[in-house]
């Protein structure tokens, strides 16, 4: 009998190392894989109960994780500033309204950081035009009829460094390149339409620019490529610089083409948009919309005491961070990021954010040996990670009950949601992975949680840097490395 008990028990053993080495096996072979001979891979699948690291491969070792980063500046903010925090906006008007209707003044629109001002993104959230509606029907509503004064956008509640110091030239014209001020509009972006040629080598013709952004002008160089070649093309600018080179390729065809760009000066863009809505309906200005930096940098302006005529709310921080994740924003992360510091360090700046998140870690015990945060949105190169970070820190907000309930949500989903929709069809995987990935130039990773078939949860992180090869081949050998955590270990 006792060697039977003893065959029974060895057996039972068996079962966890079984699983776990099938995981590590499936981590081993995607470490030898040729495409990774002069790269980097990190990954750590951490059980999230007892922290147990259950399959990994060099954890500790720090790499450039993309936008896997913004699990970190999203988690953080919800944690402190909580889920239901709304940014605000507020129109403001100095000076005094005579009886006729008369504003001898100026209006104002004081951003407080919201990134989402004027976005398409939420269904709550007016988009451009019927906000600035909205704005005018409340300048009617106090009295106004006519403004004798300039219509100023102020973003002087963050500081002046709106882009990341590390960024990229090539990504900073570009949409996803776009900075965060104290006053966003539109999300700071622009939609720019080619026509496309049939010749190879032809120049294709800009059609449209939406929205019209005064004074901006393109030198356009972008060429025709193959059919089926894809969006190539770059158009290269920095903040308050109005002239922007296209450069790359888009393919040949005789239809539109859309790529997006970033608008030069986001609080100027949003008091011209009032002043030409207000022309619009009726009301009369004598001089011009500036935003307030440019009056302070050109002027002797003093701003006098300043009345709120309305004030307009974002969504939700809840909200706000599953649009993040979901469709990856850069521009929100870096609002966030500056928001953290102005709300806990008085300063709206990058850097003060930086250092709310750090004092963050280390409060909840995430080793910070070797970690490397640039900016809140993971677009500078310079930023460094481990996956054993990362899977740390994925496993303190999930023990926390009520932040993992309202963060998990903004996650992808296998199968099913943003990034992930894609990957791992007709596996097991599906809809038990919520990870948020990440993308540069010889760089993809993935960060976030498994929900294994016994019901165990795992946090995890995988990065590979430098790798050989194209991307999409090595994000179907990263899934393989992956699927196996579904099985955990009993």
């Amino acid at each position: 009998m006792s060697r039977i008990v003893s065959s029974l028990f060895i057996l039972l053993l068996s079962i966890p190392l079984n699983a776990q080495s099938s995981l590590q096996k499936a981590i081993d072979r995607l470490a030898a894989d040729p495409v990774l001979k002069s790269g980097g891979l990190s990954m750590t699948v951490m059980d999230v109960k007892t922290g147990e690291v259950l399959a990994s491969h060099q954890k500790d070792h720090g790499l450039a994780p993309a936008s896997s980063l913004k699990v970190i500046t999203t988690g953080v903010a919800m944690d402190v500033l909580g889920a239901d925090f709304r940014f605000k906006t507020e129109l403001q008007y100095d000076g005094e309204i005579d009886g006729e209707g008369t504003l001898n003044g100026n209006i104002y629109i004081k951003g407080f950081g919201d990134p989402t001002l004027g976005s398409d993104h939420f269904g709550k959230t007016k988009p451009l035009n019927p906000l600035m509606q909205d704005f005018v029907k409340a300048l009617q509503k106090t009295g106004i009829k006519r403004i004798n004064g300039m219509v100023i956008g102020d973003a002087s509640f963050f500081g002046t460094q709106v882009d990341g110091r590390t960024w990229s030239w090539e990504d900073m014209g570009n949409y996803y390149g776009a900075g965060a001020w104290g006053l966003n509009i539109r999300d700071n972006r622009y939609h720019l339409t080619f026509r496309q040629q049939s010749q190879l080598g032809a120049i294709p013709t800009i059609e449209k620019i939406e929205p019209e952004i005064p004074n901006l002008l393109h030198i356009n160089e972008v060429r025709s490529a193959e059919k089926g070649s894809g969006d190539n093309a770059y158009i290269f600018g920095s903040v308050y610089n109005y002239t922007r080179f296209l450069r790359g390729t888009i393919p040949v065809g005789t239809g539109p083409f859309e790529i997006k760009g970033s608008i030069p000066d986001p609080p100027f863009f949003a008091a011209y948009s009032l002043l030409a809505a207000s022309e619009r309906a009726g009301l009369q200005s004598n001089k011009k919309a500036t935003s307030l930096l440019e009056l302070q940098r050109t002027s002797d302006f003093q701003s006098i005491e300043r009345k709120v005529i309305y004030t307009h709310y974002s969504p939700t921080l809840k909200e706000i961070v599953s649009i993040t994740n979901m469709k990856s924003i850069n521009m929100y992360c870096e609002a966030l990021l500056r928001y953290l510091g102005k709300s806990q360090k008085g300063e709206g700046t990058a850097e003060a954010g930086l250092e709310v998140i750090d004092e963050y870690l280390e409060q909840k015990g995430v080793d910070r040996n070797g970690f490397f945060m640039e900016d809140g949105s993971g677009l500078s190169a310079f930023n460094v990670v481990s996956s054993y970070q990362f899977a740390s820190y994925m496993r303190a907000i999930a023990l926390n009950k009520e932040l993992y309930a309202d963060f998990r949500p903004s996650l992808p989903v296998a199968t099913k949601s943003g990034s992930l929709r894609y990957m791992f069809k007709g596996t097991a995987a599906a809809g038990k992975i919520r990870a948020k990935s990440g993308g540069l130039k010889r760089v993809r990773s993935y960060t976030g949680y498994v929900e294994t078939n016994s019901g165990q949860l795992l946090s995890f992180s995988i990065i590979c840097n430098r790798f050989s090869g194209e991307s999409i081949d090595l994000r179907r050998k990263m899934e393989k490395a992956m699927l196996p955590m579904v099985n955990g270990v009993n």
